[in-house]
């Protein structure tokens, strides 16, 4: 009996000989998987979006920005309009300025000729003093008024500027 039983415990020997000499192949493969499966993992960089969801996500971001670019550009033309209103009023304003100083020094001028012309004597001299007096007094309020009417006239311009501006804007 031993004699059939031996050729099934060969048998079985071969067997779990074939079995290890598998598992020690399929160690010796597999040993390395963990490395492998961190050298295989993919990552993904770049996701790839459909053109449809690209314009979605463009078309959003524009009704979300364009409302306070629009609000934006207005102040700016708005402040620009203020900033050449004032360059202009500054402008007039220097050349009113200008014109005083070139009267002043015309009359400045013709007062340091008039004293050798004109005698000073002691009754004459204090009618003519007092004319000088009057007309210098009188190129003083003939000044104001010249620059209160041009500062009106840059003001009515500025206005109808304003006017215009707005009934087109309508």
């Amino acid at each position: 009996m031993a004699s059939p039983l031996s050729g099934c415990v060969s048998s079985l020997r071969s067997s779990m000989q074939l079995l290890d000499s598998s598992i020690s192949i399929l160690d010796s493969g597999v040993h390395d998987f963990p490395r492998l499966t961190k050298v295989l993992q993919t990552t993904r960089h770049f996701e790839l979006l459909s053109e449809s969801d690209l314009h979605a996500a463009q078309s959003s971001l524009l009704s979300e920005i364009q409302p306070e670019v629009d609000s934006l550009l207005s102040r700016v033309s708005t402040y620009l309009d203020k900033l050449e209103r004032r360059e202009r009023a500054l402008m007039a304003k220097c050349e009113l300025q200008e014109g005083r100083l070139s009267q002043g020094s015309a009359h400045r001028q013709s007062g340091a000729k008039s004293p050798g012309l004109r005698p000073r004597s002691g009754a004459g001299g204090g009618g003519t003093k007092m004319e000088e007096l009057k007309m210098q007094q009188l190129r003083q309020k003939k000044e104001r008024l010249s620059y209160a009417v041009g500062r009106l006239e840059l003001q009515a311009s500025q206005r109808e500027r304003q006017l215009r501006k707005s009934m087109a804007a309508q």
